[in-house]
């Protein structure tokens, strides 16, 4: 099943909602420090509700931890960002992608993005907007790689 990853997350109502999102769907969230808040911080508490208890949660002290668990379980790291080239729509995903975001003043990091298999965008008409909210990213993006995998129910 795809994971979820949030490398250096700033806000924590959105790691909060990210974690009820993956709690719901039975998916692993990563998060890779340096975060913009403590693991015990009470906002990311409370947008996680009572649901944390249901999520497959991993910290990593640093890029290099992350990228150390990445090579023991293998999988494509799929880059979302607003400089993409694929459309995350017409994406084919495969059952051990990472689905890997960026923090949400700067997205990710371009030695990050350099190691991606590829860099994917979610489309929106209006040339003003220059992004969405993180949380919603993350969210269009698991279920539709949940909706190809055929893991909605």
């Amino acid at each position: 099943m795809p994971q979820v990853v949030l490398v250096y997350p700033q806000i924590p109502p959105n790691t909060g909602n990210i974690a009820r999102t993956c709690a719901a769907t039975g998916t692993e969230l990563h998060l890779v420090a340096p975060l913009g808040f403590e693991i015990s911080d009470r906002y990311l508490k409370r947008a996680g509700l009572d649901y944390w208890p249901y999520v497959k949660l991993h910290y990593h002290e640093s890029l290099a931890a992350f990228e150390s668990t990445h090579r023991q379980r293998g999988g494509r790291w799929l880059g979302f960002t607003v400089r993409g080239n694929c459309n995350y729509a017409t994406f084919q995903f495969q059952p051990d992608d990472w689905l890997l975001f960026g923090s949400e003043t700067s997205g990710l990091p371009s030695t990050v993005l350099s190691e991606c298999d590829a860099k994917l965008y979610i489309p929106m008409s209006e040339p003003h907007v220059r992004s969405l909210n993180l949380s919603v990213s993350v969210a269009v993006s698991l279920f539709e790689a949940h909706r190809q995998l055929g893991y909605l129910f």
